[in-house]
C-alpha cells in the first residue's frame, strides 16, 4: 500500500463524538511509552503526524486520520500510567473502552507491545478482554532495533507460551521498528487486504 494522502479529521473525547462509522478503521493502542506515535508516523511516512513525548499518557483523545480517502487510522490513548487525576483517567479509559467495544467500523485493533520486556500482566489482561469480547486485534512488537534477533524471538516466545495456556490460537503478529521501518510493508499490506474485505462485506 502506498500512503498518498493523510488528513487529520478529529480528536474526540468519546465514542459519540467520533466521525460517522462509514469507513473501515484501524486503531492503535498499547501501554504508555510503547512507541505508538513513532510507529504511526513511520507507517504514514509523516514524522510530525502524531506527537511524540517522553511523558506517559500524552494521547488523551480518540484521534482519527483519514488515509487515502479510504480508511481511518485511529490513535487511541494508551493504557497504563498517565499523569492525570484518578477520576479523570478513569473517565478517559472508559470512553476509550466504549470505542473499542462498540465501534462497528473497527476492523482491527493493533496492540503495541515493547519487544524488549518480559510479558506484562497489563498487556495480557487487555488482550484477554479483547478475546472475550470478540474484538479483532493483532499484536505489534515495537522497538525491534533495540534488541538482538535472538532476544526478540525469545521474548515473543514467552508471550506466546503464556497466551497459549488459555488461547486456542495466537493473534496475527508483526515485529516493527520506527527507526529501521521494519514491519511497515507487512502491516500496510495487512491493512490493505482488510480494507478490501471490508468493501466486499458492505
Amino acid at each position: 500500500m502506498i500512503i498518498g494522502n493523510v488528513k487529520f479529521v478529529s480528536a474526540s473525547l468519546g465514542l459519540a463524538k467520533c466521525p460517522p462509522p462509514v469507513r473501515p478503521e484501524f486503531a492503535f493502542t498499547g501501554r504508555s511509552n510503547v512507541g505508538k506515535s513513532s510507529l504511526i508516523n513511520m507507517l504514514t511516512g509523516n514524522r510530525k503526524l502524531a506527537k511524540i513525548s517522553q511523558t506517559p499518557g500524552k494521547t488523551r483523545s480518540i484521534n482519527h486520520y483519514l488515509i487515502n480517502n479510504e480508511w481511518y487510522l485511529v490513535d487511541l490513548p494508551g493504557y497504563g500510567y498517565a499523569r492525570m487525576p484518578y477520576n479523570q483517567r478513569k473517565k478517559w479509559l472508559k470512553e476509550t473502552g466504549s470505542y473499542i467495544l462498540k465501534r462497528e467500523s473497527l476492523v482491527c485493533l493493533f496492540v503495541l507491545i515493547d519487544i524488549r520486556i518480559k510479558p506484562q500482566a497489563s498487556d495480557l489482561r487487555f488482550m484477554e478482554m479483547l478475546g472475550i469480547n470478540h474484538i479483532p486485534f493483532a499484536r505489534i512488537f515495537t522497538k525491534s532495533d533495540k534488541i538482538s534477533r535472538y532476544r526478540a524471538a525469545e521474548n515473543i516466545g514467552e508471550y506466546d507460551k503464556v497466551m497459549l495456556k488459555t488461547w486456542e490460537e495466537l493473534p496475527t503478529t508483526f515485529i516493527s521498528s520506527a527507526v529501521t521501518c521494519a514491519g511497515r510493508e507487512e502491516i500496510l499490506k495487512f491493512i490493505e487486504q482488510s480494507v478490501n474485505i471490508f468493501r466486499k462485506d458492505t
